[in-house]
């Protein structure tokens, strides 16, 4: 993950001369080629261009952290019908789902979940400038509890800050998407606060607990995508709502008769239902199920039947062979039996 965008664009800097060093434990581009650099960068928003050239060390954390978020998203739906895979390595960089979905929410969510995570981590390893551990609560006793707070805390709320300031500075139309993708970056990032994890550590001699200190830490990000997809399946429905006739919608509501509630901070949003994913199409992300893997006798989404769309599949036949049942004889070799056994194969029509 984090080596194939680091690879990307490392030959991105080396096609235009730009040269690597290393400052304070951090990798930095050298100032005189930013602009060069940011200029080349595909689907850079100008907001999002300016941090570029103010801070070049941050793009690749930020390139890390939407490939983390396209990754997750491709192992969570890796069983149905749209799995990522349209996706690819640029979304934060201006590829995007025309068709306002779920699918549409799920990606931005965890993007920009992906994006500040990746920076917070970054700043508690010193591997960014301008920032490192959060110290705003560091040698505070918390009473009730009997601990001291110690410790590298993440920084979380500088990493969200940070995701917000980059991702959403895409979101330029004013329009219901906009409000949408909005909505689901940052239900993303609050998703990422709110599982924040209490690790500790106890003071004493011979074990004993006789102090103990705490600080927080980021949640594994496979936990988070795990969560990001339940939100997904409860996803909410909504419409814009306009201020006044023929203006620009203000905010989102749900998509109820008579109803003006607004959907929750931690809600996924969609505007238009999900396509059925089963031919290719660039609008929606959809590659089609064509030539896909299915189980045959699965009956959830990975089943030949769903996955196959009713086309029907086709089976292919394999024989594996290895060696098995190996022994090590005194002395010195090792005899091994030849075992094999034939496969099925089923990939849709």
């Amino acid at each position: 993950m984090k080596r194939k965008t680091r690879r990307w664009i490392f030959h991105l800097f080396l096609s235009l001369g730009i040269v690597f060093i290393r400052i304070g434990g951090f990798s930095s581009v050298v100032a005189l080629g930013a602009s060069v650099i940011c200029s080349k960068i595909p689907g850079l928003a100008p907001r999002q261009r300016s941090i570029c050239l103010s801070r070049p060390d941050a793009i690749i954390v930020i390139g890390e952290g939407a490939q983390m978020g396209v990754n997750e998203c491709q192992f969570q739906f890796r069983h149905g019908r749209w799995n990522c895979s349209a996706l690819g390595e640029r979304t934060v960089f201006g590829k995007e789902l025309k068709v306002g979905s779920r699918e549409a929410a799920f990606m931005y969510a965890i993007i920009a979940a992906g994006v500040a995570h990746a920076i917070t981590t970054a700043c508690t390893q010193g591997n960014m400038s301008n920032c490192g551990c959060d110290k705003e609560r560091q040698g505070m006793f918390h009473r009730e509890e009997g601990w001291k707070w110690g410790g590298c805390s993440a920084d979380i709320r500088y990493g969200i800050g940070f995701s917000k300031v980059f991702v959403d500075s895409r979101e330029i139309k004013q329009n219901a998407r906009t409000l949408m993708n909005l909505h689901n970056n940052q239900a993303g990032r609050r998703i990422l606060e709110d599982n924040m994890k209490l690790e500790c550590k106890c003071h004493g001699v011979s074990g004993s607990c006789t102090t103990k200190t705490c600080w927080t830490t980021l949640p594994k990000f496979r936990e988070l995508g795990f969560i990001v997809k339940d939100k997904y399946k409860e996803a909410v429905q909504v419409e814009p709502v306009r201020a006044s006739r023929n203006k620009r919608p203000t905010f989102l509501k749900i998509k109820k008769p008579l109803s003006y509630r607004k959907p929750m901070d931690t809600d996924l949003v969609y505007i238009e239902k999900s396509p059925n994913y089963c031919e290719e199409d660039p609008m929606t992300g959809s590659m089609g199920t064509q030539g896909r893997l299915c189980n045959k006798t699965a009956q959830h989404t990975s089943g030949c039947d769903l996955m196959c769309c009713g086309r029907g599949y086709n089976t292919h036949q394999y024989s594996r062979v290895w060696q098995c049942n190996c022994k090590f004889h005194w002395c010195c070799y090792v005899q091994c039996n030849t075992c094999s056994e034939r496969m099925e194969v089923f990939t849709c029509k």
